[in-house]
């Protein structure tokens, strides 16, 4: 979903960091720009533009891949076999790593330079994508989907902290603006064009070819980023906080493994610990958080912040109602349904064009009506799943892509109306200092709702299914996914009445 990206933008254009080495940004051959600002806004660099052309194609080449997998699942499955699981880590992989190191990766930028951790993370994507495409076993393409994940955690923060380094202050709202088209298409036509490569199995490569597409923006943004980004450093005292890295992971993965493999092993009581284990793995990080002195991964601040931790909670558990529910919706079509990759992706279409355009209407009316059009947005989205799970069971398998449209579509839109206001709303309870970091954090508990969901969702899909996946299963799902969505409703109460102003 493009609305990670967007608030990993909002935090770097938050951040005060600025080159302190005395130079201007240099492209590779030498030449130096004369600032055009005063020291208060970085100076005019002559190819900024082509930066910016470098940044977003490396930010679609991820935002790509957290789309097309939806998908293509079901047939890599099919190709590579293993068990239900394996269709909760593709997704689950890539994510899982992506939320935990997301603030880290910022972090690394500061320490090291956002050049150079922007080329780390370009080639690490691109090589991890490679492996994906290789793969001969589905062990391994979980472990090149953790990979990418991993990578793309340290490549996002540093694309949009470059893109504000070389723009000057009154051109940046057009820079960061042109994000937000560019990862919106990549999310409307993601699914569809995996279903197309799928379908057209150029050279024979299947469902390889929706890593295989990666290589080549990989190597463009590679070569773009040596030739164009200018290479200067940040100066920074801040440290890596490892043991707050280390007890968020650990967390997450006791929670989030047992729920992807606990049904398909008989669920042994060791599930069960690990579940109760990271639930204490997540307190004890918060506790830590909140008593340490180094540079924790997240302010004490926010933490002691109960509107803000509200806003957390919001944003995990709608992210895992819509995110988790979507994914087992995805494999119904193509197992349930029997809809080819190109057909599933066709229906999901009307979904993300309802996003699309719900969110591009949102931004208009946020700062009009703040914390009630995330209760609008919320509350389409829960009679939409109503209606996705009546339709369901009304049609059963004879279900076509025009039946479900409408539910699908009213779906999109709540969607879009949540996407656009849910963070302004949050951080209108945020301290302008803290803004740059919670924005970061919002992103990174967004990223591990939609792991949490996809992992406990799809298991109580499968669950129900069996292996007839029935309509049943659908439908009840789709129940459970808005009563989760009747929770954040609930949860929005706790926020702010109104956004940011200044965002």
């Amino acid at each position: 979903m493009p609305r990670g990206h967007e608030n990993a933008a909002r935090s770097v254009t938050n951040q005060n960091t600025r080159p302190t080495d005395g130079a201007d940004p240099r492209c590779a051959d030498g030449a130096t720009e004369a600032p055009a600002m005063s020291d208060d806004s970085p100076p005019a660099y002559r190819w900024r533009w082509v930066v910016l052309a470098v940044m977003v194609g490396a930010a679609v080449m991820d935002q790509l891949d957290t789309t097309v997998i939806n998908v293509a699942a079901p047939t890599i499955r099919a190709d590579l076999g293993g068990s239900e699981a394996v269709l909760q880590w593709l997704s689950t992989g890539y994510t899982l790593p992506f939320a935990v190191l997301l603030i880290v990766g910022g972090r690394l930028g500061d320490l090291y330079g956002r050049r150079r951790m922007f080329l780390v993370g370009v080639v690490g994507f691109t090589a991890a994508s490679l492996a994906c495409a290789a793969a001969p076993a589905p062990a391994v393409l979980i472990a090149a989907r953790v990979v990418q994940g991993g990578f793309g955690a340290v490549l996002i923060p540093q694309g949009f902290g470059i893109v504000r380094s070389v723009f000057p202050r009154e051109e940046m709202p057009l820079a960061f603006g042109a994000f937000a088209p560019a990862l919106g298409l990549s999310s409307v036509f993601g699914p569809t064009l995996a279903g197309a490569l799928i379908g057209a199995d150029i050279f024979g490569t299947g469902w390889r070819m929706i890593f295989l597409i990666n290589v080549p923006i990989g190597l463009a943004a590679l070569a773009g980023a040596l030739v164009f980004v200018p290479r200067h450093q940040h100066r920074t005292t801040m440290q890596l906080d490892l043991l707050g890295v280390a007890l968020v992971t650990t967390a997450a993965v006791l929670v989030i493994y047992p729920l992807a493999q606990g049904r398909g092993l008989g669920w042994p009581w060791w599930c069960f610990a690990m579940i109760v284990g990271g639930l204490l793995g997540f307190a004890v990080f918060i506790a830590y958080e909140r008593a340490t002195r180094r540079a924790s991964v997240i302010e004490a601040s926010l933490l002691a912040n109960r509107t803000f931790t509200a806003g957390m909670a919001v944003a995990v558990v709608f992210f895992a109602a819509v995110g988790g529910f979507l994914f087992a919706f995805g494999l119904y079509v193509q197992l349930g349904l029997r809809f080819s990759p190109l057909h599933a992706g066709l229906t999901a279409l009307p979904l993300s064009v309802g996003i699309l355009l719900a969110a591009t209407a949102s931004r208009w009316l946020t700062l009009r009506l703040g914390r009630r059009l995330l209760h609008g947005g919320v509350l389409i989205v829960t009679l939409g799943l109503v209606a996705l799970a009546a339709t369901t069971a009304h049609y059963g398998l004879s279900m076509t892509t025009w039946n479900v449209t409408p539910a699908t579509l009213l779906i999109g839109l709540g969607m879009g109306l949540v996407f656009g206001p849910l963070f302004g709303v949050i951080l209108g309870a945020v301290a302008d200092s803290d803004v740059g970091s919670a924005s970061g954090t919002l992103s990174a508990a967004q990223q591990l709702g939609g792991a949490l969901g996809v992992a406990g969702i799809t298991t109580m899909y499968f669950a129900l299914a069996g292996h007839a996946h029935d309509t049943t299963a659908a439908a009840t799902t789709a129940l459970v996914a808005a009563g989760a969505a009747i929770v954040t409703f609930g949860l929005v109460f706790l926020l702010p009445r109104q956004a940011r102003s200044n965002r």
